[in-house]
């Protein structure tokens, strides 16, 4: 049907009152914002003038708008003179009430007990016990890390980062940064920056200034250092807080004044600190409105210090290797869990860190998996990566041919140490069975390594009883089975090395008959009845179970690189304290691992 021009036009101005009726209506339902106000609202609507004729026939007569005129800056009298508004003085802020504004005394976190494990932790508050601050303080200073076991040094991380009470004769500043640089001399990077940051800056000292510095250089956290530039500063004329207050000021959009700092210690540095300041001025560079561009040569550099690996990890600027032979071993477990750097740059790193604890099984196995998707992987890297996931994936005969391939360097060396930690949960996959009994030592190890003693038990009626398997189970087993004499002196025919460990271990843990212990320390020339100021310390220690104290001992007593190094007696020590501190876990898996890497 036809609409004639009549129609067309009724049905215009219908459907033009229908909509100006709904308007309201619509604007009623639109639903109630949930931000605050300010927040997402639509600027105001500038007003439009109208025409000079009404819009609408028969509408008033609007009188045409007065011109906008913009009053041009500096042109006089185009402005109009501001006059000032009557008001009260200005009143000081109290300096305790803008601190109490700043951090709320709920915020405030106390000195008496400091650490970052939380409810999570598994060490009582008083795991230093009545131990004399200053004396543990001497300890963790003079104390040698790494040491040789894995297992206390996992143990003593744990201990060290724990919230603990601060003991009395210390600063809890002061003995919060002693705990934070004996982790970083461990290695442990990540778990020393979080320390020092768990104390409020307006509690810092000196020392933990210093300490603080040395922990966020490991991690390659410069931005981390920005909160204490300038209260450093004040505490100390050291060049890196120097260094570190332009690299902040480069990072915060200021690279005029970061430029002139960076130019003023180049003209200042001496013959080989050229390298310092390049390692700044890069990091000045990539701050906003950074122009400052900076080549790194390391021809010339005789050393790497922790300035120098900072600023690179920060930058993520490639370290020569052949820096790393000249620093020790923590450095390199610091590049090993450094994310800026590729996997296939930090895998020899990693396995050597995963050999001390610094990285856990999962960890390196993690590491490894990168390797697939990492297009610079060497191909004998990513063969590697490859075989590992056979070990995850293939049927038992494949698992073990490729198990065999990760365990040919000895056990007793940090990279055959690393990849029993790497397989340790492949490892539990075989199933126990005779066919696979030849390899059953191997297993045993790798799975210890990770502390999976249940899975291991498995092979407790499958290994032969005087081998290894069969003594680091009698070691590791959580019942605390006894263990005949008979047993361990047939052992220790056989090696004698590993049979005074065995027995260590097994006198340590309490399960050799008592009456028996003495004849068999005498029988396997095990001194365990001698004293000395060590042995006193650990021993009263662990009988007052202060298991923080004792892990701080057990780290003493095992000053070496390697297991050659630790003496039976001190490993019954430390074992036999452990047990009476409540930690017999630990105390397992060390006595486990003396077995597998002797």
């Amino acid at each position: 049907m036809k609409i004639s021009p009549t129609d067309r036009l009724r049905i215009g101005v219908a459907a033009a009152a229908l909509i100006a009726i709904a308007v309201p209506a619509i604007g009623q339902d639109v639903p109630e914002s949930l931000l605050p106000p300010g927040f997402g609202d639509a600027p105001a609507a500038t007003p439009t003038p109208r025409p000079s004729g009404s819009a609408v026939p028969g509408g008033p007569i609007l009188a045409p708008p007065a011109p906008i005129v913009q009053p041009l800056p500096g042109v006089p009298g185009a402005l109009p003179t501001p006059t000032p508004t009557p008001s009260a003085s200005t009143v000081p802020i109290d300096a305790a009430a803008l601190r109490q504004y700043e951090l709320p005394d709920f915020a405030r976190r106390s000195l008496n007990n400091i650490g970052i494990a939380g409810q999570g932790s598994d060490f009582a508050r008083d795991a230093f016990g009545a131990a004399d601050g200053p004396w543990l303080e001497r300890i963790m200073r003079a104390l040698d890390a790494p040491v040789a076991s894995r297992w206390v040094s996992i143990a003593l991380r744990r201990a060290l980062v724990a919230d603990l009470d601060t003991p009395t004769g210390v600063d809890g500043a002061d003995f919060a940064a002693e705990r934070a640089w004996l982790l970083v001399r461990m290695g442990e990077a990540p778990a020393a920056r979080a320390l020092v940051q768990s104390v409020d800056l307006d509690n810092y000292t000196p020392k933990l200034y210093q300490i603080a510095m040395q922990s966020l250089l490991a991690t390659g956290d410069p931005g981390g250092l920005c909160p204490l530039v300038q209260p450093a500063m004040r505490v100390s004329n050291e060049r890196g807080w120097r260094l570190a207050n332009a690299v902040c000021l480069g990072l915060s959009g200021q690279p005029r004044e970061a430029g002139r700092i960076v130019d003023q210690a180049r003209r200042q540095a001496p013959g080989g600190g050229a390298i310092d300041v390049a390692l700044a001025e890069k990091l000045v560079g990539k701050g906003a409105q950074g122009r400052r561009a900076a080549t790194i040569e390391w021809d010339g550099v005789d050393r790497l210090t922790a300035w120098r690996y900072g600023m690179a990890a920060a930058s993520a600027t490639p370290v020569p290797p052949a820096m790393f032979d000249g620093v020790g071993p923590q450095v390199r477990y610091w590049h090993a869990t450094a994310p800026q750097f590729a996997p296939n740059v930090r895998l020899t790193d990693g396995e050597f860190a995963a050999a001390q604890g610094v990285l856990s099984s999962e960890a390196l196995v993690d590491l490894y998996a990168q390797l697939l998707a990492d297009e610079d992987a060497s191909s004998s890297q990513s063969a590697l990566a490859t075989d590992l996931r056979t070990a995850f994936t293939g049927s038992d005969d494949a698992r073990l041919a490729v198990l065999r391939q990760f365990w040919e360097p000895a056990a007793t060396s940090p990279l055959g140490h690393a990849r029993r930690v790497l397989t340790a949960r492949a490892a539990a996959m075989i199933a126990p069975v005779a066919d696979h009994v030849a390899d059953a030592d191997s297993l045993i190890a790798s799975m210890l390594t990770a502390g999976l003693d249940l899975p291991a038990l498995r092979w407790r009626s499958v290994v032969p009883v005087g081998s290894d398997g069969w003594a680091m189970l009698a070691l590791a087993d959580p019942m605390g089975r006894s263990v005949a004499v008979g047993a361990v002196s047939d052992y220790a025919g056989q090696n004698g090395r590993k049979g005074q460990l065995l027995f260590a271990g097994l006198a340590g843990l309490g399960r050799l008959p008592q009456d028996q212990v003495q004849g068999l320390a005498r029988d396997l020339n095990v001194a365990i009845g001698a004293r000395n100021a060590w042995t006193d310390a650990i021993d009263r220690s662990g009988v007052r179970g202060e298991a923080g104290t004792v892990l701080l001992l057990a780290a003493t007593g095992m000053q070496t690189r390697d297991w050659r190094g630790v003496s039976p007696v001190a490993l019954f020590h430390i074992v036999a304290a452990l047990r009476a501190a409540g930690r017999e876990g630990e105390a397992r898996m060390i006595a486990a691992e003396a077995i597998a890497r002797s």
